[in-house]
């Protein structure tokens, strides 16, 4: 079973390169983020054509998260159950189902802006309701795994110059305590390994050359419980993906399952 994450960036703007991808990966659960439409735009249609179903929790604005599949969706739930409101409303950053023999989250957490902003701490009460939301699952028998945009470095290595993000946010304490006691309910970073260079890297900003340069982060994660974890034989970064006219700046990450 073939299982990735990506952080599409539009999934408007970048649906001919997610269809090719689609097609010629062989993925067989696709978690998505950032599809900034609203749940009636989203191309259920063009990927029904390719077999695939797929369940949407978007409002049309800069977030909103999918999971396509095409070995099944069941017991959808929209939404971070406990979650909390910005601006007055709950944002759609989450979605889970239970696809074949897994249970699988996708999820987009919030950026924070910067540390003194409300957003970052909206972030960190974000990430404890995540913690809540999945502890029984991720203590549970079944394959589980909390796929997506993080928005957060886990380990200096994880970005490419610790010093250049000196104050800013993805990096914080407090941000990455909120990840080991996510990880603290039975999840293992899956890391993946890189395609090229020595680090996998999964985010580029699309200003000063970042990608050519390399100079990335590595924000896309792939928490999974132990049943998950065992079942793991590969994992990659499909930095091709990031390369030409029309890329998302976040590149896909591949996880292949023997279940």
């Amino acid at each position: 079973m073939r299982i990735a994450t990506w952080n599409v960036n539009s999934i408007t703007a970048r649906l001919p390169r997610l269809l090719a991808w689609l097609e010629s990966s062989g993925t067989d659960v696709l978690c998505v983020q950032e599809t900034k439409c609203t749940a009636e735009q989203f191309p259920a249609d063009e990927l029904r054509e390719l077999g695939y179903e797929s369940a949407v929790h978007a409002d049309g604005r800069w977030n909103g998260v999918a999971l396509i599949s095409r070995v099944g969706l069941a017991d959808v739930v929209k939404g971070l159950p406990g979650g909390p409101a910005y601006d007055g409303a709950q944002e759609p950053r989450a979605i889970s189902a239970t696809c074949g023999p897994a249970r699988l989250w996708s999820v987009y957490v919030p950026n924070g802006r910067e540390v003194t902003h409300d957003h970052y701490a909206y972030k960190l009460e974000w990430l404890a309701a995540l913690k809540t939301a999945v502890a029984a699952d991720a203590a549970g028998a079944l394959p589980f795994a909390v796929l997506g945009d993080y928005n957060i470095a886990p380990a200096d290595e994880d970005v490419w110059d610790r010093s250049v993000f000196e104050g800013s946010t993805h990096v914080t304490e407090p941000e990455r305590a909120a990840l080991a006691e996510l990880r603290g309910t039975g999840l293992t970073d899956v890391v993946p390994r890189p395609l090229k260079y020595d680090h996998p890297f999964t985010y580029w900003d699309y200003r000063q050359l970042a990608f050519p340069k390399n100079r990335g982060m590595r924000i896309d994660l792939v928490y999974g419980n132990a049943p998950f974890a065992a079942a793991v034989k590969d994992g990659y970064v499909d930095r091709e993906e990031r390369k030409g006219k029309g890329a998302s700046d976040h590149a896909p990450v591949v996880v292949d399952l023997d279940v």
